[in-house]
């Protein structure tokens, strides 16, 4: 039941990409379709581990030096989401921006 629900979501998420790089996320904000389920996948090209954190979207993750990394959110209401690298708090950092789908990034 689980396996057949997740392929249900899988088929309907779009896929963005988040790099972690000398302790910054690239791109630092990124513009989303509002009420539509996302993928972000996060690419840690650091040495060191970090951990994506967000109060706003309610997720947390490591992520492991030079591995990809994925967290699924969404769908989200129009608005701003901001998230952080819990080790790395004043540098890492950015914003997922929810938007009408015409001011979203495709």
């Amino acid at each position: 039941m689980l396996l057949l629900c997740m392929s249900s979501w899988l088929a309907y998420a779009k896929e963005y990409k988040l790099i972690l790089k000398e302790h910054l996320f690239y791109p630092a904000e990124i513009k989303v379709p509002a009420n539509k389920k996302l993928r972000l996948l996060i690419e840690n090209q650091d040495d060191t581990p970090e951990e994506f954190d967000s109060f706003d979207l309610n997720r947390e993750k490591v992520l492991y030096p030079g591995r990809t990394s994925v967290i699924y959110i969404g769908p989200l209401s129009p608005g701003r989401y901001d998230f952080f690298g819990e080790f790395s708090p004043n540098t890492a950092r950015g914003t997922v921006v929810a938007t009408q789908v015409k001011d979203a990034d495709n």
